[in-house]
């Protein structure tokens, strides 16, 4: 069984990928960095000896590098089990003060992203009539909140773009499933001055993941909204 998981040598990313080794499933992510790749590879590589791991660099802003990635899965790959368009970037701002460009940013990184690696990867999992798609959305992609700004933005359109790709693989055997996960510990909020029981773990929505790919073929999770046990931040 092969995964596809972008922007996974940290965080959320992380986690679903390690879940998945842990199950046997060779992996194929993507970085900007190079160091952190290595690093991950070597780390996937010692747990789990038996397991095929594919990393290249790439910037999921750079539709050319979106694309390259998907090429080079393709090189190696046949065949695709499970997708999951994880990269993200936030940068926190009111829509009215926010930096110019930050728009075009999180809409490139969050939205565009995903978009055009589906696009790519999609004619492979339609040839076996088969396959799930997991796209990273947020609370963010349901409720606006305080300086949340383009980034909710990005994260309402990935929402809608996950819904549309449902409807349209519904009777191609291909899964769309949406995680709308609230605040996880990950990098965005390193250093906050929070007790570690108030955010949830990575490991949470990994397990979500995990639970949503071992459903039967007749069964699909289209939403799956996480928050933490004290509610939203």
């Amino acid at each position: 069984m092969k995964i596809i998981i972008t922007g996974a040598t940290k965080g959320i990313g992380k986690a679903i990928a390690e879940k998945f080794a842990a199950e046997g499933f060779d992996l194929a992510i993507c970085s900007r960095n190079n160091e952190d790749l290595k690093g991950f590879k070597k780390e996937m590589q010692s747990k789990h000896p038996q397991i095929e791991v594919l990393t290249k660099v790439a910037d999921m802003r750079k539709k050319t590098e979106v694309l390259a990635f998907a090429a080079f899965v393709k090189k190696h790959w046949n065949g695709i089990d499970v997708l999951v368009n994880n990269a993200g970037l936030f940068i926190p701002g009111e829509i009215s003060k926010e930096e110019d460009g930050a728009l075009e940013q999180m809409v490139e990184t969050n939205l565009y992203s995903a978009y055009h690696l589906t696009r790519a990867l999609l004619p492979v999992m339609l040839d076996r009539g088969s396959g799930h798609i997991f796209n990273m959305c947020s609370i963010a992609s349901l409720i606006a909140y305080p300086n949340g700004g383009s980034y909710s933005i990005s994260k309402f359109a990935l929402l809608g773009f996950s819904k549309v790709l449902r409807e349209e693989m519904k009777d191609k055997g291909i899964k769309v499933t949406s995680i709308l996960p609230g605040a996880t510990w990950s990098a965005s909020w390193a250093g906050v001055d929070l007790p570690e029981s108030r955010l949830m773990q990575a490991n949470d929505i990994a397990i979500a993941v995990w639970s949503a790919w071992t459903m039967s073929p007749s069964a699909v999770v289209e939403d799956i909204v996480i928050r933490p046990q004290l509610g939203d931040l």
